[in-house]
């Protein structure tokens, strides 16, 4: 029945080989700052490129209050994944870059594949811009964009991490929907939801280079210093908790049995959307972005009962769940035509486009907390069965979630990145031993440090 259940969940998820692009100085046509009407006297099209399908971004509501406020500029939006694949958007970036396509507004998932394509010069400097409106990036957003001394982009969504749970699984179980725990307490819940028809919970990655949250899930939890590289720029491989969270991988598959394995998530090219809503696991953790979704849509119906937890911590911790706190990142194409009119775009965006959007956890920091609930309770009333999500766990989740400390993006995270899920795909697929992994992790991550020195 597992097999079954595995089998109904397929997506695949692919890095494209990087294709640089030169930037080009071209006319200013219009500008404004966020919430003015547009001043331009001839009407535009802006382009954007975007992993962001209908049910997760709602573009056709969002594209027309940007342009009731804007009414000479146009947005095309330009839909690169029919399933929301981040990896698959990526590929069709880089090659629409190479081979000159207009490209005006680009949306990035995650800040470390921003930080690569401004390492190719695929994307326009804004500092002077965000200069010229007054306002500070680090008081205005709730994560870094800064690559370097420049900035080249805009947050849009501020993606926080918690857990998914099948309700009707845990009350089957006897299990509580936690409001604060441990990762050891996590993988005993998996073990109790795990039977012969499901896995008690499922990961999806790292796969060459994305999703490596899951191959550092207490690394992540920490406080301060919570990636693979330290604030000051140095190696953080030493730190135990990288040694722990691919020993909590390889525990939860290997001997508990209670997480689908990582061969059959790569080989079936499976997604987590399918293996949660089709009940072939129990709990996922995942991105708050799953907020417009965990109601209900026309892809994907449901008949059982939903709550949310918040990310296991390291430690004990009711008060505060420890994270990486990223999101969306919005640049404008450094061979854009309409580099106003795409800053129009991304500035409006990132701060009041995200109310008008109804359908993220903005990382705009004007939203308040009565704001946000007021928010969610947006997302829920639009969900197909809202009323099989447990709303107070969904609040709490997301309110207790605060940001690690961790460096601003580097050109060269994603290479990092891609390193360690060759060595932990070594480790998992019984290639090496986790001592052996951690002393290859090291190596590769301060060759790539030294290279880029």
């Amino acid at each position: 029945m597992k097999k079954l259940l595995l089998m109904l969940a397929s997506i695949g998820l692919v890095l494209g080989i990087l294709s640089a692009c030169g930037g080009k100085e071209t006319g200013k046509t219009n500008g404004d700052n966020a919430g003015g009407k547009d001043k331009s006297e001839e009407p535009v099209t802006i382009k954007l490129h975007t992993h962001g399908t209908e049910d997760g971004y709602a573009w056709k509501k969002t594209i027309e209050a940007f342009e009731k406020e804007h009414e000479n500029i146009k947005v095309d939006v330009v839909q690169l994944s029919e399933k929301q694949d981040s990896s698959e958007a990526l590929q069709k970036i880089d090659l629409a870059a190479a081979s000159g396509e207009q490209m005006d507004v680009i949306m990035f998932s995650n800040p470390a594949a921003y930080a690569q394509r401004v390492a190719l010069d695929m994307l326009e400097p804004l500092d002077e811009l965000i200069e010229r409106d007054g306002y500070e990036m680090k008081e205005e957003y709730k994560f870094s964009t800064k690559v370097g001394d420049h900035y080249y982009g805009l947050p849009g969504k501020s993606v926080s991490w918690y857990v998914l749970l099948n309700k009707d699984h845990l009350d089957a179980a006897g299990l509580e929907v936690p409001k604060s725990w441990t990762w050891e307490e996590f993988m005993d819940y998996a073990k109790k939801l795990t039977t012969n028809d499901r896995f008690g919970t499922y990961f999806h990655g790292p796969q060459n280079g994305a999703w490596i949250n899951y191959m550092s899930l207490k690394l992540y939890s920490k406080e301060t210093d919570a990636s693979f590289i330290k604030v000051d720029g140095t190696s953080n491989i030493d730190d135990p908790m990288y040694k722990e969270s691919l020993a909590l991988r390889v525990k939860m598959e290997k001997e508990d049995k209670s997480a689908v394995p990582y061969a059959t998530m790569i080989s079936q090219q499976m997604n987590y959307r399918d293996i949660f809503f089709t009940q072939g696991t129990s709990m996922i953790v995942t991105g708050n972005w799953m907020t417009a979704e965990i109601g209900g849509s026309s892809r994907f119906p449901i008949d059982f009962n939903i709550a949310v937890a918040p990310m296991p911590q390291n430690e004990p911790n009711s008060d505060e769940a420890f994270q990486v706190v990223e999101g969306d990142v919005l640049g404008i194409s450094a061979n854009s035509k309409h580099k106003e009119a795409a800053y129009t775009f991304i500035r409006w965006f990132s701060t009041e486009g995200q109310i008008a959007q109804g359908l993220n956890i903005p990382a705009w920091k004007t939203v308040s907390d009565d704001q946000l609930v007021g928010l969610i309770d947006t997302i829920l009333e639009n969900a197909a069965s809202p009323e099989k999500v447990d709303k107070e766990s969904l609040v709490h989740s997301i309110q207790i979630a605060h940001s690690a400390v961790v460096g601003e993006p580097l050109p060269y995270d994603m290479e990092i990145n891609q390193a360690l899920s060759v060595e932990f795909e070594k480790l998992i697929l019984d290639k090496q031993d986790l001592d052996t992994t951690v002393e290859n992790s090291k190596k590769v991550v301060q060759e790539i440090i030294d290279k880029n020195k």
